[in-house]
């Protein structure tokens, strides 16, 4: 079987520790802070995650870009030089142009190359759901599996991972552009918090407001022990936007409603990160097929 290098970006959150154990790569997105660009590591190198929510919660905007061409065309062409081929499973197109960019650049390299393989997936999913489908990809390469059945594996059971958050703020949402909801929904009553899925095309969708963060935490648990399937064999992976102590809640939440065999707790990084804001939490589970489609 020809080898193949795995690669997510960076809103797929997995930290260093995750990604060294599974053998993933990522391209590296960029954001903009008081005019001076940075790239979007997922291990913090310049700015920590603290620093770079207080900046938010200071009332900072923070912007982002994709992932730059002159890196696909890099890695793509390094690839095919070494008779490696790659498969990257990138952010939800319905949230980032990087996918749809990415497919453009591996048609021109793999014309270049003949001999080399270039999938491009679109997740329909980002953070940790995107994170889920990278490691179902090296575990299939692990067993043995071609890029072909790894690829086929993940368009066939994308839409079975299950994302279902809450925001700190619908301010940060709100300019982001990064949610599909009504206006009404964006009236800013103090204490509302949204209850948020991805849907059957990739984008962050509404489904409910209440009020209170514990009682968000109660129907993100509701919503995803309806939605789990095989819980006794799963990991549930819960993302925070430097609000650990609500991830670990929500989690003890999850553990209890769904018989989930673990609980995973990470640090949402800083592309995902500056469309949501500080105290978002995001949990992911594998299950019942997403059908809901967001209307504005």
């Amino acid at each position: 079987m020809k080898e193949y290098l795995i690669y997510g970006d960076s809103t797929c959150d997995l930290d260093k520790t995750v990604r060294d154990a599974y053998g993933i790569e990522y391209f590296q997105m960029n954001y903009v802070l008081d005019g001076k660009e940075y790239p979007a590591s997922l291990d913090w190198e310049e700015l920590s995650a603290r620093e770079f929510y207080d900046a938010m919660r200071a009332g900072k905007r923070i912007t982002t870009t994709q992932v730059p061409t002159e890196s696909y065309e890099r890695v793509f062409t390094e690839c095919a030089e070494n008779g490696k081929d790659v498969l990257y499973v990138g952010c939800s197109s319905a949230l980032s142009g990087s996918i749809n960019l990415a497919k453009v650049v591996a048609k021109d390299v793999m014309e270049k190359y003949p001999k080399s393989r270039i999938v491009c997936i679109d997740a329909l999913n980002s953070s940790f759901g995107q994170g889920i489908m990278l490691m179902w990809a090296s575990d299939m390469r692990k067993a043995g599996k071609s890029i072909d059945e790894a690829a086929s594996y993940i368009e066939e059971n994308r839409l079975k991972v299950s994302q279902c958050a809450t925001v700190g703020k619908l301010d940060y949402l709100r300019r982001a552009g990064r949610i599909t909801a009504s206006s009404a929904f964006f009236g800013n009553i103090i204490g509302i918090k949204p209850i948020i899925i991805s849907d059957v095309i990739g984008q962050n969708y509404a489904i409910k407001k209440v009020k209170g963060a514990q009682n968000a935490k109660e129907e993100i648990a509701a919503y995803q022990a309806e939605q789990i399937e095989n819980a006794a064999d799963q990991t549930i992976w819960i993302s925070h936007a430097d609000d650990e102590e609500s991830a670990a809640s929500l989690g003890e939440l999850l553990k209890a409603k769904t018989g989930c065999k673990d609980i995973r707790l990470g640090c949402i990084g800083p592309i995902v990160g500056a469309s949501v804001g500080p105290g978002t939490i995001i949990s992911f589970c594998v299950g019942k097929e997403v059908t809901i489609k967001g209307e504005a």
